[in-house]
């Protein structure tokens, strides 16, 4: 079994950078760290392109009517379990995003709107965008009916020119040799990497490939991804 105490004793340059929502305008500027990095998110992009009937043809002549923005999609999971508190109180800061802020007026409207915000993850890339879509799954509850765990799908829309913006995936999933594994009650990182690769102390390389902050507290139904045995 791998060396618990040594897990426990990762240093700070071997832990990954939390992934954070900050609103770049309105009233709580205040980055809004991610518990648990995503395990994958999503980027779309759609062009417009109009049809034009052209007599006396079977195709329509294709006219380019411009570039739509970037979608970037993703889960984010938050649990409040371990302290007994509220999820909705971690929550709440991420749907305020959504909120209309009298204070942001749309020179276009001159109307309150929600705030601009970034997603930042690290140092490899920013995404500024709006939140467009927020769906909240509660999972887990406290004796009196009080969430302690939930899962946010959460939509933003860009809205400044990601030229550089890379579409990447933390746990490399779409990878030949890549398989998912779904964490079962009971399971530690150290035994997942005895079954997979029959050498418990690869536990690193699992955790280092998913982004994991915390590699002992693994949750019953997380996905990992894992990579071919190194």
């Amino acid at each position: 079994m791998a060396d618990l105490n040594a897990m426990l004793n990762l240093s700070s340059s071997t832990k990954p950078a939390k992934a954070c929502i900050k609103a770049e305008d309105g009233d709580d500027t205040n980055p809004i760290y991610c518990l648990f990095n995503p395990n994958e998110y999503t980027f779309t992009k759609h062009n417009d392109w109009r049809q034009v009937a052209s007599l006396g043809k079977n195709l329509s002549v294709l006219k380019f009517a411009g570039g739509k923005s970037q979608t970037l999609k993703m889960k984010l999971f938050f649990d409040t379990y371990a302290i007994g508190e509220d999820v909705r109180d971690t929550t709440k800061r991420i749907w305020k995003l959504m909120e209309i802020n009298p204070k942001l007026i749309d020179p276009k409207t001159d109307k309150g709107r929600p705030p601009i915000v970034m997603f930042h993850w690290g140092t490899t890339w920013s995404f500024k965008a709006v939140i467009t879509d927020i769906s909240q799954t509660y999972t887990m509850f406290r004796y009196d009916g009080v969430p302690v765990r939930a899962t946010l799908d959460v939509t933003f829309l860009q809205a400044e020119d990601a030229a550089i913006y890379e579409p990447q995936n933390p746990t490399t999933r779409g990878q030949a040799g890549y398989k998912q594994r779904v964490v079962n009650e009971g399971d530690t990182i150290d035994w997942i990497a005895h079954e997979e690769y029959g050498d418990s102390t690869q536990w690193r390389f699992i955790a280092d490939t998913n982004n994991l902050d915390d590699p002992l507290r693994l949750k019953p139904g997380q996905v990992l991804a894992i990579p071919p045995k190194p």
